[in-house]
């Protein structure tokens, strides 16, 4: 069974983007840059080898991201692990078998051998943050202060050039480290840590300190950023609510939550989704974001960010309910 390349790629808001029958050529998602300098085969091409799914980056510095497979390239663009992304394509296409193989190769596997169940889950040790404490201005520079950066143990890799941002679990315990480069968007997240789908940034405070009201917003820098301004924030780290993310929130002291998604398609469609499975557990609101920004980090006035989520409405779903 074969993946649906041009599928899977065309919910994407490329940059400059050519869509020809064998090939989509664009600016790199990889990057902040305009030129379409990179491309993705949408078919198997027979005579140089490349398989659908194959892309490369003309204009890449970072070596780990100048070509690759479909599983890094979806991945990336759904803001998760690799190995959630070869369980999504798994189950939406139909393998029933383990991933073998090159790393961006999904094989199935036709053996009635019965495996071992997965071991149960452990969290990261924590001294492995230890090797991060250098300092680095990326994070001060989107606006996050030095106090809420400690909160979060956020830190830098010199070896990776790239700023480290802990998730934890809800009692505290370190659950993933992502990585994200200082001078591109690349990113990736520490071997063997937790699947993202099941937990929320920023959610082990939400417990600590008994929070109630709470904004809902997608990224981790979102979250720092009205941290800074005194909003207690949450990151769904995506754009995906999982059923995971909604069972945490629905156990937790949340009692008002205040969504202040992206403000694009994929902002909406998220929006609608914990309207969706969180509709009934507590009371939900719209915190408009201005179409001059796309996101809160975007909103560069603290003042205005508390004006956002103060004058957030009512969902219409939470009014339904109420009715």
């Amino acid at each position: 069974m074969r993946i649906d390349v041009r599928t899977e790629l065309s919910v994407v808001p490329w940059t400059r983007a050519t869509w020809t029958e064998d090939k989509l050529l664009a600016a790199s998602p990889f990057r902040f840059d305009r030129t379409p300098s990179f491309y993705v085969w949408l078919r198997d091409q027979p005579i140089t080898n490349a398989r659908a799914g194959d892309w490369q980056d003309y204009g890449a510095s970072d070596p780990e991201y100048t070509r690759g497979g479909i599983v890094k390239l979806l991945a990336f663009i759904r803001d998760e692990t690799e190995e959630e992304t070869r369980a999504y394509l798994r189950i939406k296409y139909g393998y029933d078998g383990e991933v073998s193989g090159n790393v961006d190769e999904l094989t199935l596997d036709l053996s009635l051998t019965l495996r071992a169940p997965p071991e149960p889950y452990k969290p990261l040790d924590l001294r492995m943050l230890d090797e991060y404490r250098t300092p680095h201005p990326y994070l001060s520079s989107r606006g996050i202060s030095e106090d809420v950066q400690r909160m979060f143990g956020t830190g830098y890799s010199t070896r990776h050039r790239a700023v480290t941002i802990p998730w934890y679990n809800v009692e505290g315990t370190l659950a993933n480290v992502k990585f994200r480069r200082v001078t591109e968007k690349t990113f990736w997240y520490v071997k063997g840590g937790r699947a993202i789908r099941e937990m929320i940034y920023g959610l082990h405070i939400v417990y600590q300190r008994k929070i109630t009201r709470v904004v809902l917003v997608e990224s981790e820098i979102d979250a720092m950023y009205l941290w800074t301004a005194g909003i207690p924030a949450i990151a769904v780290g995506g754009s995906a609510f999982s059923d995971e993310k909604a069972e945490l929130l629905r156990k937790s002291p949340i009692e008002e939550l205040r969504i202040a998604t992206d403000n694009d398609e994929a902002g909406a469609k998220l929006k609608a989704q914990v309207c969706e499975k969180m509709e009934g557990y507590c009371e939900l609101y719209d915190a408009m974001i201005p179409n001059e920004y796309k996101d809160m980090n975007d909103v560069k006035s603290s003042k205005e960010v508390r004006e956002i989520v103060e004058e957030a409405q009512v969902h219409k779903w939470s009014l339904l309910f109420k009715e």
